[in-house]
């Protein structure tokens, strides 16, 4: 919305010409959502237990958490509100991926509501299942995956897959080139729905599974969110995206704001969320969060360094992925507790120290995920 401060009124107004600039708008659009998060914190905390809106902790985890139940959750709501209103104002609202962007992350936040909900209207830690939660997932992941499809059909996108260490390899999903436009002209792209569905799924429910300690998730958020706004940038300034031999998203340059205002967000619910935690961010900030980090990821072409941009979540879900199938081919568990942080912290680790080192390794790898952009 302030960027049309510029097209009116720079001829006449020089000071206005800043607000055509990605970095300025994207500075202001973390502050913004840094204040916001911050102002409206306390309001909201009262006002979930006012409503008694208390989380419910699951009764096989670790017994310290048994002492969190009752603390309000639902806090993603305070995320999500904080990451729409700065991208409104900030961003060029002509650009469509960041309506895509905010689409998917209000569509996968409607889906961690209602899970939420569920979860208080049965006064127990179980909301929709498994199935349900999938389905809806799923659905929202396809729908994005073809409104990119009928951008790539205008010029405005393409399936080519980046890779990161190889960035003369450029593969395309599109198997069957010679079908002809119209309704069979989507078949040509089921692997690249495929894969997308699978991309979106997978991260939401990473940041969901990451999101046990106080802090844990939303640090790890704001440390991906970070790397991410790097990534946008580049990719949308035409010198920088051909100097590091990357694809050149002109659009995505609006993305930019988008992430900002992901970290502005995070790093303001994370002076509430942080050790003892105030609040809690429930699915509805959790599955948003996962969601949008996907999404940014698919569209500026980085699919594939979104396991370092997150790597803790992918370590967190992978070690539920290899519980459960241990247990279910062999009858034995390999870690004492899944996700990994509950099972160091029946290894005796305070939950404070989890937090920290977790942190730093998510900041590592994030940082070689960026140290990528030179290589070739």
């Amino acid at each position: 919305m302030f960027y049309y401060l510029y097209v009116v009124f720079h001829v006449r107004y020089h000071i206005f010409n800043l607000f055509r600039y990605v970095t300025f708008r994207t500075a202001y659009a973390s502050l913004t959502a840094l204040f916001l998060s911050t102002v409206l914190g306390p309001y909201v905390i009262r006002r979930l237990k006012k409503f008694q809106v208390g989380q419910y902790i699951r009764e096989d985890g670790p017994e310290s958490h048994h002492s969190k139940a009752g603390t309000p959750t639902m806090g993603g709501v305070l995320i999500n509100l904080c990451i729409v209103i700065p991208t409104i104002l900030w961003a060029n609202l002509k650009d469509p991926f960041v309506w895509l962007a905010l689409g998917v992350t209000l569509a996968f936040a409607g889906i961690g509501f209602w899970d939420d909900y569920q979860k208080l209207r049965r006064r127990k830690n179980l909301g929709l299942t498994a199935r349900h939660k999938f389905m809806l997932q799923i659905l929202v992941s396809f729908v994005f995956g073809m409104i990119l499809v009928v951008m790539t059909a205008q010029g405005l996108y393409n399936t080519t897959l980046v890779f990161p260490f190889f960035k003369r390899v450029r593969p395309t999903f599109v198997i069957s080139s010679w079908l002809h436009p119209g309704w069979t002209y989507a078949l040509a792209f089921w692997p690249f729905l495929a894969f997308l569905v699978l991309i979106l799924v997978g991260s939401s429910n990473a940041v969901n599974l990451t999101d046990g300690l106080d802090g844990l998730a939303i640090g790890c958020v704001l440390i991906a969110a970070s790397a991410l706004t790097v990534l946008t940038y580049v990719s949308g300034h035409a010198v920088l995206s051909a100097y590091l031999e990357i694809e050149h998203l002109p659009d995505a340059a609006e993305l930019t704001i988008f992430c900002g205002a992901m970290v502005g967000s995070s790093l303001g619910f994370l002076w509430y969320n942080a050790y003892p935690a105030e609040i809690f961010m429930g699915d509805v900030g959790s599955l948003s969060l996962g969601g949008a980090i996907a999404a940014v990821a698919v569209i500026i072409k980085q699919e594939l360094l979104l396991p370092f941009i997150g790597g803790i979540f992918v370590v967190e879900a992978l070690s539920v992925i290899l519980q459960v199938g241990s247990y279910k081919l062999r009858r034995k568990r390999i870690f004492k507790m899944a996700p990994l942080h509950h099972h160091f912290e029946l290894l005796g680790w305070k939950e404070s120290k989890i937090i920290a080192r977790f942190w730093i390794a998510a900041l590592v790898s994030a940082l070689f995920a960026l140290t990528t952009l030179k290589l070739r």
